[in-house]
């Protein structure tokens, strides 16, 4: 085999694996699937026998795509694999070797290439949604099941999107905010692409949050999607494109923090460095870039600047975004923020560090795997007894609410972004 297929499939990290069994307990696929080819280590020595020569690309599709990349199993690891790295590698492979229809080559460009990284098709996406919730479009369409009829798995995520805010809303917003001179810091802001269009009201919140915390907040104009899409679709060159456009949008105004309120971007956001050659000057620039993203509950807790006035009686638990907690590394910082709230009862989970099965579109091209993770995701939920879930990603919030209705649970418990719970505590600035 070719030593350029082996460069591509990053060959030399899958020495690294020793195979000695620790990531399978942390592997959500290998527990729910019971297959040691759906494991980590089954993975990358599948991985390593197709740059050998030893298999064909096309038996990577199966294990590689039903791969959650939760990166749970870089948290256990003793000898440091990286895994990341390895995933990534398969799935840009995949990408340039396997022959796909026109028509999906067609539908992966318009939307990997127009419709994510632009922030027109993102408002039209969320003004879209509102006009449908609006106008009994969805309710009509809710009582006859007819997008379940054409999709399962849309179906079921189209049951449980919140609701959606007016499209003057949106027109309403600026792209700088400050109401404390001096301000504490200078916050850059990263809206993301779904997380603006379909979760707008958490983003707003997140700025509330900022604002009476003390920052100065900048919503650079010419950002675009963070690229966590392409790059788990093995787009690489695309996504390294998202990088550079963000990385020069943040460079033009001197922040103390680049703020991110879903796992998944933040997850993107700081491996930026990775997409380049070190030494060069795009990898210096990224450096500086991720040096500064931070989550948003991260930088709450930096700035110090809220007392939280509403007392909440609920009882809650936190379902850690694995992205937050596996790849940012951000693991007290959410629950230092709920402990804050008066009133509120925290029960944690037996296994939190298990994903819900969501995984950025995985839920939909996987859904059948999807659900057998968050069942089991939801039975640690239901025995844990909240009254609300509560997440910091998107994805997961999406999930969880249909965790819900899987369980029978509307109406008893509920899943909520938490921004949007610290909102409800009616935080004053201290």
């Amino acid at each position: 085999m070719s030593e350029q297929l082996k460069e591509r499939l990053s060959y030399d990290r899958t020495i690294d694996c020793v195979q000695c069994g620790y990531c399978l307990p942390a592997c959500p696929t290998y527990e729910t699937m019971e297959k040691e080819t759906h494991s980590p280590r089954g993975r990358i020595n599948l991985i390593k026998m197709v740059a050998e020569g030893k298999a064909a690309v096309e038996e990577l599709k199966e294990p590689i795509e039903k791969c959650l990349g939760c990166m749970a199993c870089t948290v256990v690891c003793p000898t440091n694999v990286q895994y990341g790295e390895l995933l990534e590698s398969a799935k840009t492979v995949m990408e340039e070797e396997t022959g796909k229809p026109r028509p999906q080559r067609w539908m992966e460009s318009f939307l990997y290439k127009e419709f994510f990284p632009s922030s027109k098709w993102m408002d039209f996406l969320g003004n879209a949604a509102w006009l449908y919730q609006k106008t009994g479009i969805q309710k009509a369409a809710g009582h006859f099941g007819l997008l379940k009829r054409i999709s399962e798995p849309l179906g079921q995520m189209e049951s449980v999107l919140p609701a959606m805010p007016p499209p003057k809303l949106r027109k309403q917003r600026a792209n700088r905010y400050v109401r404390m001179r001096p301000a504490k810091a200078k916050v850059g802001f990263f809206r993301g692409c779904i997380m603006d269009s379909v979760f707008f009201e958490s983003n707003e919140n997140t700025l509330e949050l900022l604002l009476r915390s003390g920052a100065e907040i900048v919503i650079p104009e010419q950002q675009t999607c963070c690229g966590a899409l392409h790059g788990h679709s093995g787009k690489k060159e695309e996504a390294t494109e998202l990088a550079k456009r963000n990385i020069e949008a943040f460079e033009e105004e001197n922040f103390d923090y680049i703020v991110n309120n879903a796992g998944g971007c933040g997850a993107r956001l700081i491996e930026y460095a990775t997409l380049f050659e070190e030494g060069t000057t795009w990898h210096k620039r990224a450096l500086q870039f991720t040096h500064r993203v931070k989550d948003i509950s991260e930088v709450l807790v930096e700035m110090d600047g809220l007392i939280f006035n509403k007392s909440l009686d609920v009882a809650v638990t936190y379902q850690p975004s694995c992205h937050l907690r596996n790849v940012q590394k951000v693991t007290n910082e959410p629950i230092d923020l709920l402990k804050r709230i008066p009133g509120l009862t925290l029960k944690e989970l037996d296994r939190p560090e298990f994903c819900c099965g969501s995984a950025g579109v995985y839920n939909i091209v996987n859904y059948e795997e999807a659900m057998d993770i968050l069942d089991v995701k939801m039975k640690d939920v239901c025995q844990t007894g909240p009254d609300r879930i509560i997440t910091s990603n998107p994805g997961c919030l999406l999930q969880m609410k249909l965790g819900v209705e899987r369980e029978g649970k509307s109406g008893v418990m509920d899943s909520v972004h938490i921004v949007d719970l610290l909102m409800e505590a009616d935080p004053l600035p201290k």
